[in-house]
């Protein structure tokens, strides 16, 4: 499916206007990844369910499985066959390369991540690459969000708790982050404040006085990467404080993997895995639609 350059940039515009949206109302988007179609369906029901606005997100590694065209044309499918209001964002974009792809396909958002694809990049390397994907993303208005130094974790099931130390090394520091945002021209800022990729054994922590200073400090949108294990009222508070973009990924990998085990392990005789999918698809959606009402979205569809 082929998108105008006006029809691109008439829905990074509706995405502008519902950043805005967010941080007058106090509520967040929810930001889900995908790497398989069941999870799309998961999302997209959610979203219909709940009247609510989401993004679709995906990183590189599930890019290459699932292709950035043919992604944004089944999402596109979706929007109209389900009536939904779904945005589409390429996660951790590893070059400018990669982010500059995702806008000129038509994605409405795109994180660009240098220093988690090159943790030996200089400040004054992420910075270029940077303000690259900004100033290309003119051409279609969409956003481009970043940060200086990715954050702890990575987004699987652990075993064990996760490092103090490395928590309070991602926390963002208020001048270094406002640097950023001046010298790059970015229009959301992924901040730190106790959050960190992955589900771990115990929920995640989130300092919320260091949230009120950043939004303070900030005059970019904020972005919380690692939304998988947070209690709910911690999310809450979270969007009443500021965040306008939450990100959710491993918990929803966790539910598609454990629930489709206990399908098989169910109908141990069925190799038709399309028969067996729908409670994947059902159990998916209800974590979805859990995180929704949390951030505070449900309802808050586009008229």
């Amino acid at each position: 499916m082929t998108h105008t350059a006006r029809t691109i940039q008439e829905r990074t515009a509706r995405v502008r206007a519902l950043m805005d949206r967010s941080r007058a109302e106090g509520f967040a988007i929810g930001a889900f990844n995908v790497d398989n179609l069941e999870t799309l369906l998961a999302i997209a029901r959610a979203a219909r369910s709940t009247d609510a606005p989401a993004f679709v997100e995906a990183s590189a590694s599930e890019v290459r499985v699932l292709g950035l065209v043919n992604l944004r044309d089944i999402v596109d499918n979706l929007v109209e066959e389900l009536d939904v209001e779904l945005y589409l964002n390429l996660d951790h974009a590893p070059t400018p390369r990669a982010a500059i792809a995702a806008i000129d396909a038509g994605f409405e958002l795109v994180h660009i991540d240098v220093a988690q694809a090159d943790p030996h990049a200089s400040d004054q390397q992420i910075v270029a690459a940077t303000r690259q994907v900004v100033e290309h993303a003119c051409t279609t208005g969409a956003l481009v969000e970043s940060e200086l130094r990715s954050l702890a974790g990575s987004s699987t099931v652990h075993a064990g708790p996760p490092s103090s130390t490395a928590i309070d090394a991602t926390l963002t520091d208020p001048d270094t982050a406002q640097a950023f945002v001046d010298a790059t021209g970015i229009d959301t800022f992924a901040v730190g404040i106790g959050n960190l990729h992955g589900l771990y054994p115990q929920p995640k922590m989130l300092d919320l006085d260091h949230l009120a200073t950043l939004r303070s400090a900030l005059d970019a949108y904020l972005s919380l990467h690692g939304g998988s294990g947070t209690p709910r009222q911690a999310h809450t508070a979270a969007a009443h404080g500021g965040i306008s973009k939450i990100n959710v990924n491993s918990e929803l990998r966790f539910t598609y993997r454990t629930e489709l085990e206990h399908q098989f392990a169910t109908h141990p005789g069925e190799y038709a895995t399309v028969k067996l999918v729908e409670p994947v698809i059902t159990a998916v959606q209800h974590v979805v639609e859990a995180k929704i009402t949390a951030f505070g979205t449900a309802g808050r569809r586009r008229p």
